[in-house]
């Protein structure tokens, strides 16, 4: 495990502080989540651009089409 350091603005901090007794956490563990949560998004992402950049493109806008002819019905 790993120990780092951050600075952040003092309301900032004091906000994460009040957030993290309100959800009944330390701060290590909510900024754990945060963090946990950013690199999911970060990863989908990604995943999604990657899958992008070997699709069929008209293949994709066939799919849309049919769910906005779904749509309209």
């Amino acid at each position: 495990m790993s120990t780092l350091t951050i600075r952040l603005p003092d309301d900032t901090a004091a906000r994460l502080k009040a957030l993290a007794r309100s959800r009944g956490q330390s701060m290590n563990k909510l900024i754990e989540e945060l963090g946990a949560q950013a690199l999911a998004a970060w990863d989908t992402e990604n995943h999604f651009r990657a899958v992008a950049a070997t699709g069929d493109v008209r293949a994709a806008l066939a799919v849309l089409d049919r769910l906005d002819a779904a749509d309209r019905n």
